[in-house]
């Protein structure tokens, strides 16, 4: 008798077969968060929303979403064993299942990250296919793919701020691909997600840190996730 497919032999380079929402996303899934985050992180927990929080064990989420906070590849075995490299690597982590939310995309994560004193909020959606939307970053409506290079920044909410975060990418003739800007409230802190055809160089990058009005920028190059 022929022994059975897990379904993390379904993913590789190619995706294929009904595990693309449920591993290969969510494997992307994580591996944006920790981009977003600053590197691997010392504690998670772990939110299955809908569709997820029914099948997440079954179906190899959990160990899915594990493997990708431990940066491996959608194609890396080690996934298999995610939940206990993440023992060996002092990956503290926790699941939860909120089983029906309205407000959610059926395939829906939220990610609380700890690294050192640095802590993220993000949520994603498993869009299919491997195709994956990171939805929002601490609060802030971001809507990116993570299949671009992808520019984050935090600023105070001043006059022109779009137009010359626009003006300063536009030097380097990098063609900016989609740019949204959310706030909490007017005069509060805006988040600007910008992703580009092309990336940026570190001195571009170091001259909108020095900013003063920005409070924090995060830039995530077009790698394969």
């Amino acid at each position: 008798m022929a022994n059975k497919s897990s379904v993390f032999d379904m993913i590789g380079p190619v995706m294929i077969g009904p595990s693309s929402s449920h591993t290969a996303g969510v494997v992307r899934i994580a591996r944006a968060a920790i981009r977003v985050l600053g590197g691997i992180p010392e504690e998670a927990e772990i939110t299955f929303y809908n569709s997820f929080a029914r099948t997440y064990e079954g179906h190899g989420s959990d160990r899915a979403i594990i493997g990708g906070l431990l940066d491996f590849k959608t194609d890396d075995p080690a996934i298999k064993t995610a939940l206990q490299s993440a023992e060996e690597k002092n990956l503290k982590f926790k699941f939860k299942s909120i089983g029906n939310s309205s407000v959610h995309h059926p395939n829906t994560i939220k990610l609380n990250l700890t690294k050192g004193e640095r802590k993220i909020e993000v949520v994603g959606e498993s869009l299919g296919g491997g195709v994956i939307n990171i939805a929002e970053i601490d609060g802030f409506v971001a809507n990116f793919s993570a299949q671009d290079h992808t520019l984050i920044i935090k600023a105070a909410d001043v006059s022109g701020a779009i137009a010359f975060i626009s003006s300063v990418i536009a030097q380097e003739k990098t063609n900016i691909a989609t740019m949204s800007v959310s706030r909490k409230g007017k005069n509060d802190l805006a988040c600007h997600v910008i992703e580009m055809d092309s990336g940026l160089n570190p001195i571009t990058l170091n001259y909108l840190k020095s900013l003063p009005w920005i409070k924090e920028l995060i830039y995530i190059p077009d790698i394969d996730l």
